[in-house]
């Protein structure tokens, strides 16, 4: 081991990441010893899990492990500040949490998300991996647990049941931030500029799937934009409870082994590594027995869901056709439809998104049963909640983004078909119902579908409107008023 001529401290040296041997290692932990691959860094417990839970092919996200590596930075930051840690183990450990933010560590975290509920052997693999980094960065030898330990220096005044949690939180803001956000807002903003422009198309409104009055394009996508945008809104709210921490309760809330004042020093310190407002969570004992922050904030995103389905959903049905559909919307020909049909062309993104929105509703409830699951001190069902939430949050974002690419930004109007609908409809009769009253419109309007002629005719034959009249009073761009504020 490099150590320094004066004291004997061991040195940090550059060591690029990388084991180069072949077959196994020992590496041990209060169980016993553990043969674990050479090529890895991590150690004894983790290999344990991987005998355990070979479950699936569904791994714990690697963004679960990037935000640990915040988690493990600050508290050997904090430890070294106060004195319980050297400098040249901060180095050491700080060093290998950066490697692991920045995911270069990411194949020796192969973890699956059917472990422990609890998280701890995620902590451990964590815990494992950057020891044994930090042990090799000072020229030690893997396995030993010397000088820097796993539990004893990189897990210091931690659990894994207040860690864990904190990861989540960590990244799940992470995910909001970076990937969702940004993509929903391009989508609202997309549509509302299409809805500008479309403001005064006067298009047939429609309720119980039925003919309604009028309104016009710009006004129906501008709802679409509005209940984007509502649902960004929450999702941005939903943050809140997700700024709490619950690093420094470590085993069931109290703070035992957590010097005084860890809790709000680690909770600052990751503030200030992320540029985010988190804080000490206070009350531990909530933020370890349950996981309702968690389970809110994926709620907010079942909400965008609900309102991206009524997005895609309305759009494919508008865009049916294209002669024997409704046929007001024309989308990009993005790709063949069908193997057998030629020329078919398949409202693909809009599928697509459905299938999205589905999907974050059964996580939701998943997330939701699971988040119900707490008992006395723990919930133990964390994995799969936030394995659900950063599989929802990337659906979503990465759904929005090809949705708006491929389907929103190329969509046109079909306006022969649109004003053909408007000359057509009978419900532009409801603007004679204040004028005649609405038994004499509906016996016009019944009149009009029975015999299959126009509005007008009907209106004329009734004997209760001349045509002066009806020109004056059944004039659609008249009908369609604001629905906006201030517009």
């Amino acid at each position: 081991m490099a150590a320094n001529e004066a004291g004997g401290t061991p040195i940090l040296q550059d060591i690029p990441i990388g084991l180069s041997e072949t077959g196994t290692r020992a590496e041990f932990d209060s169980m016993g010893q553990v043969d674990v691959p050479a090529d890895r860094y991590w150690g004894a417990q983790t290999q344990r899990s991987l005998h355990h839970f070979d479950i699936g092919g569904d791994r714990m996200p690697k963004a679960v492990y990037h935000a640990y590596g915040t988690v493990k930075k600050a508290c050997a930051l904090v430890n070294a500040a106060a004195g319980r840690l050297p400098d040249w183990k901060r180095d050491a450990i700080v060093r290998a949490a950066d490697e692991t933010i920045a995911g270069d560590l990411d194949a020796h975290y192969p973890l699956f998300v059917w472990q422990t509920g609890s998280g701890t052997q995620s902590n451990m693999n964590v815990n494992e991996v950057i020891a044994n980094r930090a042990i090799q960065l000072l020229g030690g030898t893997l396995g030993t647990q010397q000088p820097v330990g796993p539990n004893d220096d990189v897990n210091m005044g931690q659990s894994s049941n207040d860690t864990f949690p904190t990861a989540m939180h960590i990244a799940s803001v992470a995910a909001i931030d970076a990937l969702l956000l940004p993509q929903v807002t391009r989508l609202a903003e997309t549509i509302a500029r299409k809805a500008d422009g479309w403001m005064d198309v006067v298009k047939i409104g429609r309720t119980h799937l039925e003919d309604a009055v009028p309104l016009t394009v710009g006004q129906e996508w501008h709802g679409w934009a509005g209940q984007i945008r509502a649902a960004l809104a929450e999702i941005e709210r939903s943050r809140a409870g997700l700024y709490e921490l619950a690093v420094g309760g470590t085993a069931v809330g109290t703070g035992l082994n957590a010097p005084e004042g860890f809790a709000r020093d680690v909770a600052a310190t990751i503030a200030g590594l992320t540029g985010k407002p988190f804080v000490t969570a206070p009350n531990k004992f909530a933020a370890q027995g349950s996981l309702d922050p968690m389970v809110r904030a994926h709620a907010a995103l079942r909400g965008l869901a609900v309102a991206l389905m009524k997005v895609a959903n309305d759009m494919r049905w508008l865009a049916s056709g294209p002669r024997c559909g409704l046929g007001e919307l024309i989308l990009p020909a993005n790709e063949p439809g069908s193997s057998i049909m030629p020329g078919k062309v398949n409202p693909t993104q809009c599928e697509a998104m459905v299938m999205i929105a589905i999907q974050v509703m059964g996580n939701d409830t998943a997330v939701a049963f699971a988040g119900s699951q707490g008992n006395f001190e723990l919930n133990a069902m964390r994995p799969v909640i936030i394995n659900n939430f950063l599989h929802s949050a990337r659906i979503l974002a990465d759904g929005c983004a090809r949705f708006r690419e491929f389907s929103v930004e190329g969509t046109e109007l079909n306006r022969d078909r649109i004003k053909a609908y408007v000359e057509g409809s009978v419900m532009l009769v409801t603007a004679l119902s204040p004028v005649i009253g609405y038994q004499n419109a509906a016996h016009i309007a019944e009149k009009a579908v029975a015999e299959g002629t126009t509005l007008k005719a009907a209106a004329l034959a009734s004997g209760k409107v001349d045509e002066a009249l009806f020109d004056k009073t059944i004039r659609p761009l008249d009908m369609v008023g604001r629905g906006l504020a201030g517009a």
